[in-house]
């Protein structure tokens, strides 16, 4: 028995969805604590700061865009760990519908911190209270 290999036309292009980039270090968000616009809501305190590292991510991007870095922070005063990586989720989720549905603007350092009020929240009021604070601090193209 042959084995053949499947060859792709030239025509079909593949488009990959790249991950948010996550912050690391923990001197930006200090930074971003200190220094950035901030919008508290019931269930999320949003911080953004302007990015000074967004011209060499972008060189490093593969189709050279600029692009915001998230950092989410849940306290264990919420609970556990699964009700914490639940609210995480639920946020990542809610930050890129927002960013599908309306845009975002890109070279930020944004910063989202959950409320006690997330954890039995649903998506959409998550979504909503997120939506609120990127139009507010004008974040939203």
């Amino acid at each position: 028995m042959q084995r053949t290999a499947k060859l792709f036309s030239a025509s079909v292009i593949r488009v990959q969805i790249m991950k948010y980039v996550a912050i690391g270090e923990n001197h930006l968000y200090a930074k971003a604590y200190a220094k950035g616009k901030k919008h508290i809501g019931r269930l999320a305190a949003v911080y953004v700061l302007p990015d000074y590292a967004a011209k060499r991510l972008q060189k490093a991007h593969p189709q050279k865009q600029k692009m915001n870095r998230i950092g989410l922070t849940v306290s264990k005063k919420l609970g556990g760990a699964v009700v914490r990586n639940r609210v995480k989720r639920i946020i990542r989720h809610a930050y890129r519908e927002i960013d599908t549905e309306r845009g975002v603007k890109c070279g930020f350092l944004i910063v989202i911190v959950a409320r006690s009020a997330a954890v039995g929240a649903k998506t959409y009021h998550i979504k909503k209270d997120l939506e609120k604070a990127l139009n507010r601090l004008d974040m939203l193209i």
